[in-house]
This record gives structure tokens, C-alpha cells and sequence, in this order.
């Protein structure tokens, strides 16, 4: 996967694919909403096997039943292929 920045144009037409994605300066950002801890933290544990494999990591800040994301790719500082994929992959465990 690349860590080239993608154009503006780029970043709208993927975050049109995805539900609930925003883009804020150079990050897409969404919150996620649990039942409980325990929910909200097997999501991150899903997440940071995805994330370890792909070596590419998010910021995010959990509180109770709540994980709040931000990703970006550090090396070219904009949003790369590396941040959609994970997107994605969190979409995808969320709707399991």
C-alpha cells in the first residue's frame, strides 16, 4: 500500500464509500459508539492486529463505551491508501 498523499478529489470519492468518515485537515475522523468497555475494547483489539499487519497505526482515544478515531499518515503528514484500507477494515468489524 501507499503512503502517497492522495488529492483532495481522491480523499472525497473514498469517503463517500464509507458511512460516518469525516475529513479534518489532514485526517478522516469518526467516532464509534458501544454498549459497553468490553465491546469498545475488542474493537480496538481487532483493530490493532489489522493495524500491526499493515504497520500503520491510528490515534484514537477511548472512554468507556466510546473509541474515537483519527488517522493520517505520518510520513508524507496528509492521507494516504494506508488510512482508507484501515477504515475500511474498521467498518468491517463494526458491521460483524
Amino acid at each position: 500500500m501507499s503512503r502517497r498523499p492522495l488529492a483532495m478529489k481522491e480523499i472525497d470519492d473514498r469517503l463517500s464509500t464509507l458511512s460516518g468518515w469525516v475529513h479534518e485537515g489532514h485526517k478522516i475522523k469518526k467516532k464509534f459508539v458501544f454498549t459497553d468497555f468490553a465491546e469498545a475494547f475488542a474493537f480496538m483489539t481487532q483493530i490493532a492486529i489489522k493495524a500491526e499487519k499493515i504497520d500503520h497505526h491510528p490515534e484514537w482515544f477511548n472512554v468507556y463505551n466510546r473509541v474515537n478515531v483519527e488517522l493520517c499518515t505520518h510520513d508524507p503528514q496528509g492521507i494516504s491508501d494506508l488510512d482508507f484500507q484501515l477504515a475500511k477494515a474498521m467498518d468491517m468489524v463494526l458491521a460483524k
